[in-house]
């Protein structure tokens, strides 16, 4: 499914040659049809992609539902996703570090919509890394239309790699961070994916306030179980300096709105829209400010 090859190519001219005994183990067992009960049923689906007739094609991506991450364009079949994540995109696109010739790590890259969108920018390499294998696979059939080049997908989550890597110029997370138990360690082991003046690149949910505080719901946010600590403004630049990062800077709050994330034929789920209090959409149901999400770079040292 992966191409293996190229992957290992990639790592190694990265100087993670090291990397393959580890890793190669580890994703046979992920990409295994014991892995996921719907991996064979996807895993077929995959195979007859792209299907002669554009009407089969579409059937067969609609198997892969849902789809959170897109827009997509692949041969005429538009794959409208949950997040208009072209809208995240151009926001903070113009402001990060050019990316040509750049090597880029992807952490909760989903199905690699922005992996392809850094490799458009010009990455030399990006590898994306997502514990859901759905996206994997979501990616893979993109793939079988549009010509990659150099990025992987892979159902990795950022603690299995290899500690102090210290290789990439360019680490991307997003919306990532306010579903980890301890944000410090997360922040620490991004820093440590980068060499020493690569940047970051961070977006996750804030909450608003004018001092430096974070709050913990008590069972849900925005009908998420697993949001853990959601911080000002001020107390993420905190966060990130305490992490040891240099040269933070925020590009970007913005509230996330019915337009950027709602439910659509390619996922069909409830969304944002359901998650708000319908009489007061400034809430969450659980009484919390709506989600906005905040976009900051910073450099490793």
């Amino acid at each position: 499914m992966i191409d293996f090859a190229g992957l290992w190519a990639c790592l190694e001219g990265l100087g993670l040659r090291d990397w393959r005994e580890p890793l190669e183990p580890l994703l046979g067992e992920r990409l295994a049809d014991s892995a996921h009960g719907d991996l064979p049923r996807w895993r077929q689906a995959l195979e007859q992609l792209p299907a002669a007739n554009p009407d089969k094609s579409r059937e067969l991506l609609l198997e892969l539902s849902p789809w959170r991450k897109g827009p997509f364009d692949l041969d005429g079949i538009e794959i409208d996703a949950e997040w208009r994540s072209d809208l995240k995109w151009a926001r903070f696109s113009d402001a990060i570090a050019s990316l040509e010739g750049r090597n880029v790590l992807d952490v909760g890259c989903g199905n690699g919509y922005y992996a392809l969108r850094m490799r458009g920018a010009g990455a030399a390499c990006v590898v994306g890394i997502d514990p859901a294998l759905l996206y994997v696979v979501q990616f893979l059939a993109v793939s079988r239309f549009l010509e990659p080049g150099q990025v992987f997908v892979l159902p990795l989550r950022l603690q299995e790699l290899p500690d102090d890597a210290r290789a990439f110029d360019t680490t991307f997370s997003m919306g990532v961070l306010y579903h980890q138990r301890s944000p410090i360690n997360h922040l620490i082991r991004l820093r440590n994916t980068l060499r020493p003046g690569g940047q970051l690149v961070l977006e996750t949910i804030y909450v608003p306030g004018e001092e430096s505080f974070a709050c913990t719901p008590e069972k849900r946010y925005a009908r998420m179980r697993n949001v853990w600590l959601l911080p000002t403004v001020k107390e993420l630049k905190t966060w990130l300096v305490r992490s040891g990062f240099d040269a933070v800077e925020i590009v970007d709050t913005t509230l996330t709105t019915t337009v950027e994330q709602r439910s659509t034929p390619w996922m069909s789920f409830e969304s944002l829209h359901e998650a708000l209090n319908p009489d007061d959409p400034t809430r969450t149901v659980e009484g919390w400010p709506a989600p906005r999400r905040v976009i900051a770079i910073a450099k490793a040292p």
